[in-house]
């Protein structure tokens, strides 16, 4: 029976500087972090004792030096949030982690906090900035200088299922997924094939099936065997191979059918073999096939559209959850997936307020129209890029949201309410909650451990190693009889 779906999010964001012929963008992440100023004396520490980036899930451990910042430098990078996220600088771009959530739904919603958060402090880094100068974020993953950077999902399963059994059906589902979940690109990027406008952000900088980095050599799978909760009974499965998507419904469907994918992994219903003779191939062929009529050749020799490889993983989803029971999320999870299906097969436009790709691809040819432009405009690139800026009056993704001509899956009410509240039913609500309650006595803060500094005394550190432990339900009372973290850890008995 798989275990319980824990899901977060990490979305690196873009950043320029207008108007400022020194920008770094290092210093410029830097700016904007600290900018955030929940913690107003700006010293919990991000403890990376608990990190090892270079545990390959293979089993093995990858040569390299584990990279750990001084005291000074830990500050400045890291801001751990009331809401239970992590808000970084991750080399040259600001990094909104998610809290841990249960469900698909409030990933959209703390998902969609984390650009709350970093509009919010785009505006503060402003003020500091000289005179005319403008600090812009994207939510994109590209800045068309040859340079990727990531949307990257984790999904926690069960150890007992071997990594093999994990990425034999993950690399067709993954090569072929981006026909629902694509962000749209203008043009082609990294030495691919040109074209006009592809599916994914990302496909053109995938280079290798399976491997541990996430910078070079880019995988299809990652094989990262950072868990950050108890190792002897979860893996974390590190998804970098997604777009950063702007449509609530889009995130909706990328995380939830995920989910239940890895689900019937676990559980063995996985039933057909889909798997394609060149996966790295296939990822930028479905790209660039905006008709969806690119047919793959499968290892067998025979050959699938990516749209009849998605079909065949829904049908097994069916199979699989025709004797079970779920929950309304899921099953409303299943119901748009299957529809978002259908109606690629009828008409791909027919999602133009589902589906970034659609929507992004609907938008630039009515401006193409209106002007007469054609696909290589540099216009039509910047429209591209407008569509993932965080400005909400500039955005022309909030704009068509305003307007109505998206659909929405949670509220602004949800979203701005998560911007300074953990979710309940997650050790998110027991971190977020102490950072609340006790934020000058937390010396230090990790997925899975809070460290206290208390007056006199050693270091206390709690460990946090079941995900679904800390939630309101299991430590609300705990931490309601606890005026101080000293009480607190008394009240625990440590």
């Amino acid at each position: 029976m798989a275990i319980p779906t824990v899901m977060g999010t990490e979305i690196e964001f873009g950043i320029m500087v207008k108007n400022d012929p020194d920008f770094d963008p290092i210093s410029s992440c830097v700016l904007i972090v600290n900018a955030y100023r929940e913690d107003p004396d700006g010293r919990i520490l991000w403890d990376y004792d608990q990190e090892n980036p270079l545990a390959d899930a293979r089993g093995f451990q990858v040569e390299g030096e584990k990279y750990t910042p001084n005291q000074q430098e830990n500050i400045a990078r890291n801001k751990t949030l009331i809401n239970g996220a992590r808000y970084y600088v991750d080399h040259a771009h600001p990094e909104y982690s998610s809290p841990e959530v249960t469900n698909a739904r409030d990933l959209v919603i703390h998902e969609k906090a984390g650009e709350r958060v970093i509009e919010i402090s785009r505006r503060e880094a402003n003020q500091l900035l000289p005179e005319g100068a403008q600090m812009l974020i994207y939510k994109n993953n590209s800045d068309r200088k040859g340079n990727s950077y990531g949307c990257h999902e984790n999904y926690l399963m069960d150890r007992r299922t071997s990594f093999k059994q994990v990425v034999e059906p993950l690399l067709p589902f993954f090569s072929t997924r981006q026909i629902w979940c694509g962000a749209g690109k203008v043009g082609s990027e990294n030495r691919s094939h040109p074209c006009d406008y592809q599916l994914s952000q990302r496909a053109d900088f995938f280079e290798t099936e399976v491997a541990l980095d996430t910078m070079v050599k880019r995988p299809i799978v990652n094989t990262r065997d950072e868990p950050h909760a108890d190792r002897e009974k979860y893996r974390r499965l590190h998804v970098i191979v997604g777009d950063s998507n702007m449509s609530e419904y889009t995130i909706y469907l990328r995380n939830g059918v995920t989910a239940l994918i890895l689900s019937m992994i676990e559980d063995g219903a996985i039933t057909k073999d889909l798997s394609l003779r060149d996966p790295v191939k296939a990822i930028r062929e479905v790209s660039h096939d905006v008709g969806l009529k690119q047919e793959l050749t499968m290892d067998d020799g025979t050959s699938k559209t990516a749209l009849q490889i998605q079909s065949e993983f829904y049908e097994m989803m069916l199979a699989y959850t025709s004797s079970r029971s779920l929950d309304p999320i899921q099953k409303d999870v299943i119901q748009k997936w299957g529809e978002v299906l259908e109606a690629l097969g009828d008409d791909p436009m027919k999602l133009d307020t589902r589906i970034d790709w659609v929507i992004k691809k609907r938008l630039i040819e009515g401006y193409m129209d209106r002007k007469g432009l054609g696909w290589d405009d540099s216009q039509v690139q910047m429209l591209d890029l407008q569509y993932h800026d965080s400005r909400p009056d500039k955005g022309l993704y909030y704009l068509l949201e305003r307007q109505g001509k998206v659909e929405r899956i949670v509220t602004d009410e949800e979203i701005q309410h998560a911007v300074y509240n953990a979710p309940q039913d997650t050790r998110a609500f027991f971190r977020g909650e102490c950072l609340k309650r006790y934020p000058g006595e937390v010396f230090g803060v990790n997925w899975d451990s809070i460290s206290f500094g208390l007056e006199d005394e050693s270091i206390k550190r709690v460990m946090m190693a079941e995900p679904l432990k800390g939630t309101n339900e299991i430590v609300g009372g705990l931490l309601d009889k606890s005026e101080t973290a000293a009480q607190l850890l008394e009240n625990m008995g440590s």
